[in-house]
């Protein structure tokens, strides 16, 4: 689903690029480790912070990321512009990734899955299109913030099959990724790491 508006607003601030930066980014590196190369993808790009963070912070050759909303890829877009083939962005849906089973040697989801009705069918996209060996990185948002009275008020997401950690955890499993790497805060935030096993 699209961002409602203040969503929107939130998502394209500097202090929600600082947290990606000071914080986020730090703490997933500590959980799963830099990649030294190869190419990644990013679900839901945004204005193109957590695409520049790949490639910067986390050591991808390449990321390829997409986003459901156009604006999100055109700000994406013309930030990784001087980054030339190493970046790459289309609009697009998560739960159906346009690239061939065994394309990337990561995946990455920065607070991305929560807004997605079927959440499930995007863990069994990101698995499908990880290498054998490759990591999936996420940050996300679980049930208990989503269903808040406040929350509910101003941000708009998807009520119906919500998770917690334990929930998420879970489904990594079933769609054959091992996740070796967890975090909470509050029962209303998480951060995983997930490995696709060898073949």
């Amino acid at each position: 689903m699209r961002l409602n508006r203040a969503e929107f607003a939130l998502m394209n601030n500097p202090l929600r690029a600082a947290i990606q930066r000071r914080f986020e980014t730090p703490r997933l590196l500590h959980m799963g480790g830099a990649l030294r190369g190869g190419t990644a993808l990013e679900l839901g790009c945004g204005r193109g912070v957590g695409a520049a963070l790949i490639l910067e912070r986390f050591g991808a050759d390449t990321v390829d990321a997409f986003d459901l909303d156009p604006r999100m890829v055109h700000r994406a877009r013309k930030r990784l512009e001087p980054r030339g083939r190493r970046a790459r962005f289309w609009v697009g849906d998560a739960t159906s990734i346009p690239v061939p089973t065994a394309t990337y040697d990561a995946v990455f989801d920065f607070g991305i899955i929560h807004h997605i009705p079927h959440w499930r069918r995007v863990l069994t996209e990101v698995s499908r299109v990880l290498k054998p060996g490759g990591r999936f990185y996420a940050e996300e948002v679980l049930a208990r913030f989503i269903r808040h009275p406040i929350v509910r008020r101003i941000l708009e997401h998807p009520q119906a099959d919500r998770f917690d950690g334990d929930t998420f955890r879970t489904a990594l499993q079933e769609v054959g990724l091992d996740p070796f790497g967890t975090r909470e805060s509050w029962r209303s935030f998480a951060w995983f790491v997930a490995r696709k096993p060898d073949a």
